[in-house]
């Protein structure tokens, strides 16, 4: 069979709170506890309790009416992107009139509102439960109507439109909104059963459910002195920084969520699994590019290093900065860094704010500000030599970055502290130079787990021995992410390399590890997993099942379930994922993809073909689709659609070393060997220690008698894949 599988290992992020509780020893009975709602706070904690009154947090989501409704119903309309909606109100309700998923216009009622600051958004029930996101929002700041998607013309069956999957509030917004969300997804019926205790995010959000607290403060023992540590309740006063992040970073952070089932513990990776930054969301140097919120960006500062807290900054209750402008700086900062000597803009300007310079701002949401949390300090210089952004240009539009990297070294001189996007961006190409710079960040003690994660990640794409054994060794580390990351990317390694040091992980303390792990395992056969780590595999394999099929509301996730089951050489399961998944997203290519792969594996290689004929349909410049097509046609017996399929993804500029490695076989096999091997040359460019390639090479010059051109090639295969009888072979005939 030659087309590969492509896994869909990483999702698409779902936006579903529950706070991680703090370790203290009653983790059995916070776990049994009962929510009983903001109001029974309110009598021991008023100062607390009116300041929420006040937050972003208190006005997350609420009944629609005149009380929490900001936009104009009175009769307004409003026109984007060829569609006009109208806004009214009929018998004390509101109501929005605009293109439904038949492409007709409805009367929409508005059941709730959503958020209220710099925008507020609007709630509409459709059936089977779902709750849907209106794609006209409301500026509060400017007080009119605007629309999120400016310039794009979505379809009404577009996964994006508003009665789609990504607008959906069970699935992508509920559970950061209200507190002890149930998203309750019924899978066969395809419908919700959603529930929460508070609509809104409310005290219980953050500290945990409240009834034994309530009941210990009014038991005699608690006024006979008698005292709990914590009072039964997560995040008290105090709380240290880890504590803190991870009750802030269930929905602060780009993440998925394991499961319904919320383990009581420390640690964030038990229930989710949070974006590393790397280009799939973030810049090449770590800077937030998507909507990635700031857990991912914090964990990369020098701030976090220094053991700073989420309450340093901001006050939990109300959600506002403790002190304005500079002054929130210098409660750490010396008052020299307020100063025209460092800033060299004129104080009481914008860019004389430390923020200005250190938290560059993005907008996201069509019109909501915010600010990456990395506190890195400005690198034209990095903008210059790889095309990253940098907080200088988001002001100086009209300049280049040589002319602000000129500037900093006027003002700073020359040299500059190393950062570890030095590194980063240059390990992200995964080419024949990344490996030094991977192997620089993972040696380096300063640098920051979360980029330690990232690297590792990087080390999927180079598939040498020294990567192996960086992976293998950091299966050991402290850190949950660093196992999870080098677990993941071993996928990318034979079987007999990792087989023997990841089984242990199956019995991992942190549940994203050990489902990690058991993913791994799952794709050799079941004979080979230790007989002594069967009954943790068993274990292991249920929770990344019960993880897999949580997300299946989403369409991604169904991916997710298709890849899952296809591993399992469960072909019935694989097909019925990835025909829901593109039930929710027509879109979706990848899912066509491992679609025709599966029907490719059955020998269905009909449907195979038709399948990606309709992904062409949605994306004609995709080359991995004429890839697949050439692979397929290949095995079809039809040479000349197979060749015909390899040249069009190479006109398409593939970046893809495997069409040049295909390609340049073809042609060997036809006989012309000087344009193989420009072929062969060329996707030894775009991956320079591809070992097939460089096999490839190596064999076609010792065919010719061009032994030094060979021993070239064969110096690639002693040096990063010394240990395979192939290669090893080679080498030693050309006397290395």
């Amino acid at each position: 069979m030659l087309i590969g599988v492509l896994l869909f290992i990483g999702m698409g992020t779902i936006l579903i709170q529950q706070c991680t509780p703090q370790s203290n020893g009653i983790n059995s009975r916070i776990a049994a506890n009962d929510f009983v709602g903001d109001r029974q706070c309110k009598s021991c904690h008023a100062s607390q309790y009116n300041d929420w009154l006040s937050s972003d947090h208190f006005k997350a989501m609420q009944p629609a009416n005149d009380s929490t409704v900001e936009g104009s119903f009175n009769d307004k309309t409003f026109t984007a992107d060829g569609i006009v909606s109208r806004f009214f109100k009929k018998e004390g309700k509101y109501f929005i009139r605009t293109q439904g998923d038949d492409n007709r216009y409805h009367d929409y009622e508005v059941r709730y509102t959503f958020g209220y600051k710099p925008l507020q958004q609007y709630l509409v029930a459709f059936p089977g439960g779902r709750l849907q996101v209106a794609r006209q929002n409301w500026d509060t700041k400017n007080k009119k109507w605007f629309h999120q998607y400016a310039g794009q013309k979505i379809p009404s069956h577009d996964w994006l439109h508003w009665t789609g999957n990504a607008q959906n509030w069970n699935t992508m917004c509920a559970a950061c909104h209200s507190t002890n969300l149930k998203k309750n997804y019924d899978f066969e019926k395809d419908v919700y059963h959603t529930t929460y205790s508070v609509m809104t995010v409310s005290c219980e959000s953050c500290h945990g459910a409240g009834q034994l607290h309530i009941d210990y403060i009014k038991n005699s023992a608690y006024k006979d002195g008698e005292k709990v540590k914590g009072s039964y309740m997560q995040m008290p006063k105090n709380t240290d920084q880890a504590g803190q992040i991870n009750t802030c970073a269930p929905c602060h952070a780009r993440r998925s969520e394991i499961s319904a089932d919320l383990l009581a513990t420390p640690e964030l990776m038990d229930n989710y699994i949070p974006e590393i930054p790397s280009t799939e969301f973030f810049y090449a140097d770590g800077q937030a590019k998507d909507e990635d919120y700031t857990y991912t960006s914090f964990l990369q500062s020098k701030m976090y290093n220094r053991g700073v807290r989420c309450s340093n900054c901001h006050n939990p209750h109300s959600g506002k900065l403790v002190l304005t402008g500079n002054g929130l700086c210098l409660q750490c900062h010396s008052p020299r860094y307020d100063d025209y000597s460092h800033t060299f803009h004129q104080a009481g300007t914008i860019a004389s704010e430390c923020k200005s310079c250190h938290m560059p701002g993005t907008v996201y949401m069509g019109n909501d500000l915010r600010y990456d949390h990395t506190f890195r300090v400005p690198r034209p210089d990095l903008s210059v030599k790889y095309g990253t952004p940098n907080a200088c240009n988001n002001c100086h539009k009209n300049k280049s970055p040589s002319w602000t990297a000129g500037a900093i070294t006027k003002w700073y001189g020359s040299n500059r502290i190393y950062h570890f996007a030095e590194d980063l961006i240059p390990a992200s190409k995964g080419d024949a130079n990344s490996e030094g710079h991977i192997m620089r960040l993972l040696n380096d003690t300063a640098t920051p787990s979360i980029i330690k994660a990232t690297a590792l990640y990087y080390l999927k794409d180079i598939n040498t021995r020294n990567s192996s054994q960086e992976l293998l060794k950091n299966l050991q580390d402290k850190d949950a992410q660093i196992r999870y990351r080098a677990l993941r990317s071993l996928a990318n390694f034979p079987a007999e390399v990792w087989l023997t040091a990841s089984a242990p992980l199956l019995s991992d303390n942190v549940r994203a590890v050990r489902i990690a792990a058991a993913d791994l395992l799952i794709t050799v056969p079941s004979g080979q997993v230790p007989q002594s780590y069967y009954t943790a595999f068993t274990k292991a394999r249920n929770e990344l099942e019960k993880y897999i099929l949580y997300q299946t509301d989403f369409a991604s996730g169904n991916v997710m379930a298709g890849d899952y089951y296809l591993k399992l050489q469960d072909y019935y399961n694989a097909e019925k994922f990835y025909l829901r998944g593109l039930q929710k997203d027509t879109a979706m290519n990848y899912a066509r993809l491992n679609l025709s792969a599966l029907y490719n594996a059955t020998g269905k290689n009909n449907d195979a073909l038709k399948v990606l004929q309709d992904a062409l349909l949605t994306d004609a410049k995709n080359d991995r689709i004429y890839f697949n097509l050439a692979l397929l046609y290949n095995e079809m017996k039809n040479p000349a659609k197979a060749e015909e399929s390899l040249l069009k993804a190479i006109a398409l500029k593939t970046n893809n070393p495997r069409v040049y490695y295909n390609y340049g076989l073809m042609l060997q096999q036809n006989g012309k060997t000087k344009e193989a091997v420009g072929m062969l040359g060329k996707g030894l460019e775009l991956s320079p220690l591809d070992a097939d390639l460089n096999y490839t090479l190596c064999v076609l010059y010792v065919q010719s008698n061009q032994i030094d051109r060979a021993k070239q090639y064969a110096g690639v295969l002693k040096k990063y894949y010394s240990g395979n009888p192939a290669y090893d072979k080679i080498v030693q005939q050309l006397g290395l």
